[in-house]
């Protein structure tokens, strides 16, 4: 199992910025497909964005296309997600997680088998 701990999270002002880190120790992160995921109060965990081992794929959920982007520095053992343009509608507390598979799209939280404890990230309008 990969340990993973994020950080980066913060209250900024819609439109605004934020960037969130994933740092992973236990195990080389390059083995892993990652994801961040997000749960605002009173809803399900949801998916945002996954990649594959080694970067070679990424995938968005809908709502943040074009606004967040995730990426991985497997020498650093960290994954980001960069989020711009952020709405009031992205507070959530944000997940980072580690899956020995990638599924793109079709990508569940139950296919992820590490998980972070989260970081608020909250958007004021």
């Amino acid at each position: 199992q990969v340990q993973l701990v994020e950080s980066g999270g913060g209250l900024v002002q819609a439109g605004g910025s934020l960037r969130l880190s994933c740092a992973a120790s236990g195990r080389t992160l390059s083995l892993y497909a990652m994801g961040w995921f997000r749960q605002a109060p009173g809803k399900e965990r949801e998916f945002v964005a996954g990649i594959s081992a080694l970067g070679w794929g990424t995938h968005y959920a809908d709502s943040v296309k074009g606004r967040f982007t995730i990426s991985r520095n497997d020498t650093k053992n960290t994954l980001s997600l960069q989020m711009n343009s952020l709405e009031p509608e992205d507070t959530a507390v944000y997940y980072c997680a580690a899956s020995p598979r990638y599924k793109g799209s079709d990508s569940k939280s139950s296919d992820f088998t590490s998980w972070g404890q989260g970081t608020q990230v909250t958007v004021s309008s």
